[in-house]
Order: C-alpha cells, then sequence, then structure tokens
C-alpha cells in the first residue's frame, strides 16, 4: 500500500501549475477593532503572488498567547458578494452565534479568507477564472485549496497561535475545502465539514453533478481518488462530518458508503472513535443538534 506521503503528493499533482510553496508571505493589517465579545483584525494576505487575499482575524480579549485556531471556510451558495464576511455575519443556512463570537467565546482564534470570486476578489465571472486558469494549466479548485494551505503558513508565523493546535471548519464549499485542506495538510489536527461531505459516485448516479459549482471539478480525479480515500488521508486525526439526508449535495447511498469505508480507515489506524458521521432528516443546512456536535468536537478534540 502506498504510504500517505506519496498519496497527499499524487492529490497534490492533480491540483493544476500551483504557486511554489515556499515563496514569502506578506501581510498588512489594513485595521483592528473590538467588536463586542473579540477583537476583529483585517488583514491582506500576499500569498499566491497573483492577486492579494482579503482575510479576517478574530481572537479572544485578553494578554496575547498562543492559542488553539480554527482556519474557517466559506461556503459558495451562490453569493459572491459573502465569502470573508459568512464570520461574522453568517448565513441563512447557519446557526447562531456566528463563527466569530462561537469560536473567541471557546477561547479560539479564527481565520476566514477570501476565496477566489468571492468577497473582496470578486468582479470575475467563477467561470471565466475557471476558464482562464484551465487555459493555463492551473485548475480553479487547486488554487483555492493552495490559497488555503498557505492561510496554514500564515497562521503558524504568528505568535499567538499554538500551530500545534489547528482545526479547519466550513459548511457547503467551505465543508468541502474543509476535508481537502486536512488530507492534505498534517498541520490540520481536527476537521468539521458541514453538509458537503459528496461522494463523487453517487452524485454521478443522482444527476447531480450541477449542484456543484464549476470551481469544484478537478481534470482526471477520479482515475485516482475516490472521496473516501480523499479523507482516509485525514486518519486518525480527528474528523466530524454532518450531513442532512434530504440534501442533493450529500445523496444518501454515496453517505453509507463514505461512512462505512472512512469508518473503515479510522478502525485501520487503530482510532474508531475519531470518525463521526451524523445524519439528519433535513437539507442543506446546520441544525441546533449539529451545532451541539460542533462545539462537543471542538473541546474534545481541539
Amino acid at each position: 500500500m502506498e504510504n500517505e506521503g506519496t498519496r497527499r503528493r499524487q492529490l497534490y499533482g492533480l491540483l493544476g501549475d500551483l504557486p511554489p510553496r515556499r515563496r514569502p508571505i506578506r501581510v498588512e493589517k489594513v485595521w483592528e477593532r473590538e467588536e463586542q465579545d473579540y477583537i476583529l483584525e483585517k488583514l491582506t494576505l500576499d500569498i499566491n503572488g497573483f492577486e492579494p487575499v482579503p482575510a479576517y482575524f478574530a481572537r479572544p480579549y485578553g494578554e496575547a498567547e498562543r492559542r488553539a485556531t480554527v482556519l474557517y471556510n466559506h461556503a459558495h451558495g451562490g453569493d459572491y458578494d459573502l465569502g470573508k464576511d459568512e464570520l461574522v455575519k453568517g448565513r441563512g443556512v447557519l446557526q447562531q452565534p456566528f463563527y466569530d463570537r462561537l469560536l473567541t467565546q471557546m477561547g479560539y482564534n479564527a481565520l476566514c479568507i477570501d476565496h477566489w470570486a468571492f468577497g473582496e476578489r470578486k468582479g470575475r465571472r467563477e467561470s471565466e477564472i475557471f476558464k482562464e486558469m484551465l487555459w493555463k494549466g492551473r485548475v480553479m479548485w487547486g488554487m483555492m485549496v493552495y490559497d488555503s494551505l498557505r492561510a496554514v503558513d500564515y497562521l503558524c508565523t504568528r505568535t499567538d497561535v499554538d500551530k500545534t493546535r489547528l482545526a479547519t471548519l466550513g459548511l457547503s464549499m467551505g465543508s468541502t475545502m474543509a476535508w481537502w485542506l486536512a488530507a492534505l495538510d498534517p498541520r490540520i489536527k481536527a476537521c468539521i465539514d458541514i453538509c458537503c461531505l459528496t461522494d463523487f459516485d453517487a452524485l454521478i448516479e443522482a444527476n447531480g453533478l450541477d449542484g456543484h459549482g464549476i470551481y469544484y471539478y478537478v481534470p482526471r480525479l477520479l482515475r485516482h481518488f475516490s472521496t473516501a480515500q480523499i479523507n482516509a488521508l485525514i486518519a486518525p486525526r480527528p474528523h466530524l462530518s454532518l450531513a442532512g439526508n434530504l440534501d442533493t449535495l450529500t445523496p444518501p447511498p454515496g453517505l453509507d458508503r463514505l461512512d462505512g469505508e472512512i469508518g473503515q480507515a479510522y478502525r485501520d489506524v487503530g482510532a474508531p472513535e475519531a470518525w463521526k458521521l451524523v445524519r439528519e432528516d433535513v437539507g442543506h443546512e446546520e441544525t441546533v443538534s449539529m451545532r451541539s456536535e460542533i462545539v462537543a468536537f471542538l473541546k474534545r478534540w481541539l
């Protein structure tokens, strides 16, 4: 069996022509302000060599100390204006309090970046970005994952971040980002994905490919990886997945298959308790009980 390092390199290699990982990270703090429950920094990150990456960094009040930190990944939902503002403003399918307040109240830092075509990076259509990148040997999802990996690089430079206690979390597109990022980067110690652990074969069988944006599709991926095989690279690190049985983006037969195969990967490495799939009879949304699962998971594992 190929080792995890080889498989991670193979997965990363499918993401197109990516910039060097060793290029310097430059950061500009645009402003810092005191919110009711925490301090919020607005940042501009120079991490990919193509365009600046606006970000929010939320941290609890108190003396500077190294804290556990969550990289929060925003969703898609066709809302190109929202982007990183999802961290502080939420969206209709998320519970309250929003994750800026929840995470800082729990004593964690949180970082959220604008991804390509979203927030302050909007302007060109997603399809235009995808097509130009494809012509030039790049893959839009690859460039999005690259920015997330570099966001982790940035977190590891901060003196108020405990780089041994990093987690990632997101809903929908942010869910997919969470499990890809955790699979590719062992520095992520815990992964939470909400409503987008999609089995690729089940999605095809359900005629559901158009449910995901064009950004989602990686050339030749299915020749080499299934969804379960990507997620197996997270084991034995803790992974909580939350899904709706009525969500067309995660067909139930695929969830059945993923729970079995990912669960087996965790049993194979002696960590069956570190994998959990929670399913409810809802659609594409975070429920009150899902939020409770997330809080309990973070308290246990981060």
